[in-house]
């Protein structure tokens, strides 16, 4: 069925009506980033004056195969650099002054977009009468290339700019949908939620957020150097040499740009667990790293709620799946976090594959969050999680594992089914539980419901709901682990 016609600030957009939810999909954010647009700035898209159908998904950012498949539940989306689209669901009865929640995806800064199976924002509006808006952002060397620095109109963090982009498209055009452009929450997973925290500390971005959900993800950046040293790798596997022809870079194929970066990943880490295209500190777009800024209130008065996964770690390492030796992970992960010498937090960990796990949970994850929600105290409430639910003898979600929350935020539990877990009862209300507080912090920037009482995280008491088959409270998890941790990393929490 045909949902309604609604006027944006560059022409009218035709939806459908699905389910009893109005579906705008692959509206244009942006001008599309190629040619003399590609590792620059993002641009306003054109006009148009016909109605736009949009009524299918737009093309995804570049990206390596989903080897499983699962990604984008068994389809195959075209994969372009004119990826720069959005995606909104809204009550089919209408609204005004409703609250918007915009999905900033995961996928390590190289995969994933607004438009997987699992981010469907259909049962979020259905229950909630919220407006739901999922984004694409580009993505690994399109995206997050430190480019800035040749001049010449050159970009870094252009995936963050995207972001902020988009933001901006929701700001003037929402209120058309029913949306309040002055109540937008964003939420995001992984490196969707380490983009929150680098658009809480982007001065273009200020005033575009009213509350921030960050799951499984905190501050996460590149030191300038760093960041430089990678794009020269980068150009010289492309041929670019410093003082040759930078116009290069906006004609060579997509495919041999990303050809270089797995070339040149593999140089760099031996095959590691790496995230070498991620936000790097930069004077023109993220002065600041994101931990620092928020602590000088960077986000004053915005609320956050913020937490990780129990298991978080054992997406990446599995009892029988190939890796890396304990030493040689350790250091991978001092790379990846940017720390000096890990051994003696290590010596807590056994030296095994659970062991690795274990570390990526608490270094990664774990102890960063609770860095940055102390960060944020100071100047607006915060809320604390941790998700424990598991399925007793399912492979991968035997384990709380990176992620494992996203179907339950969303009640897009079907997704379970396809990867062979049995929706139970106990699932079920799991979900309506964590979804009830989503939306309730989408509408009053306080996730507790009658239902699930939540209160604030704060110094004393450090209050996490622990989301399980008996959702509880508990009062400063692992308090020893902690302190442990946060000495041994030179803070003081």
């Amino acid at each position: 069925m045909e949902g309604p016609i609604i006027t944006t600030a560059y022409g009218k957009v035709a939806g459908r009506q699905e389910n009893g939810v109005n579906v705008w999909r692959g509206i244009p954010f942006a001008a599309p980033p190629v040619g003399a647009l590609r590792f620059r700035a993002p641009q306003p898209p054109e006009s148009w004056s016909t109605v736009r159908e949009a009524f299918e998904f737009g093309p995804v950012s570049h990206q390596p195969a989903d080897s499983r498949g699962t990604r984008f539940g068994g389809t195959r989306p075209q994969h372009s650099e004119d990826c720069l689209y959005l995606n909104i669901w809204s009550p089919a009865g209408g609204g005004e002054g409703l609250p918007v929640m915009v999905w900033i995806h995961g996928g390590t800064f190289v995969t994933g977009s607004g438009s997987q199976p699992l981010f469907d924002g259909s049962s979020l509006v259905a229950r909630g009468n919220v407006i739901v808006v999922s984004i694409n952002y580009r993505l690994g060397p399109f995206g997050f290339l430190h480019l800035s620095q040749l001049g010449e109109g050159f970009a870094s963090n252009q995936g963050l700019l995207d972001q902020i982009a988009a933001l901006q498209w929701v700001r003037g055009n929402i209120g058309a949908f029913g949306g309040d452009p002055q109540r937008v929450t964003v939420f995001g997973e992984s490196a969707g939620s380490m983009s929150i925290a680098a658009l809480l500390a982007m001065p273009a971005a200020e005033g575009l957020i009213a509350g921030a959900i960050m799951q499984s993800g905190a501050a996460q950046t590149l030191p300038p150097r760093q960041g430089e040293e990678i794009a020269a790798a980068l150009l010289a596997e492309l041929g670019v040499s410093p003082g040759g022809d930078r116009g290069l870079l906006n004609t060579l194929p997509a495919e041999r740009i990303l050809e270089a970066a797995e070339r040149m990943t593999l140089k760099l880490t031996g095959g590691s667990l790496s995230m070498l295209f991620q936000p790097v500190i930069e004077p023109l777009s993220l002065p600041e790293d994101p931990a620092a800024a928020v602590a000088g209130g960077s986000a004053k008065g915005i609320p956050l709620l913020i937490g990780t996964n129990r298991d978080e770690g054992n997406l990446f390492f599995r009892e029988g799946a190939p890796q890396a030796d304990f030493e040689q992970s350790l250091k991978a992960l001092e790379m990846l976090m940017g720390t000096g010498d890990l051994s003696d937090i290590a010596q807590h960990y056994p030296a095994s594959w659970e062991g690795q796990a274990e570390i990526l949970t608490d270094l990664y994850f774990w102890i960063n969050s609770v860095s940055f929600a102390q960060n944020q105290l100071d100047h607006a409430p915060v809320w604390m999680y941790r998700f424990d639910w598991t399925s007793p003898g399912h492979p991968l979600l035997g384990k709380a594992v990176h992620g494992a929350e996203i179907a339950y935020v969303f009640n897009n539990l079907s997704v379970l089914q396809r990867l062979g877990v049995e929706v139970t009862p106990a699932i079920t209300r799991l979900s309506e539980a964590m979804q009830g507080a989503w939306l309730a912090f989408a509408h009053r920037g306080d996730p507790g419901t009658p239902e699930l009482p939540w209160p604030p995280y704060q110094r004393k008491g450090r209050a996490t709901l622990v989301f399980d088959g008996d959702s509880r409270i508990v009062h400063d998890p692992d308090p020893e682990k902690r302190r442990r941790l946060i000495r041994n990393m030179g803070n003081s929490l």
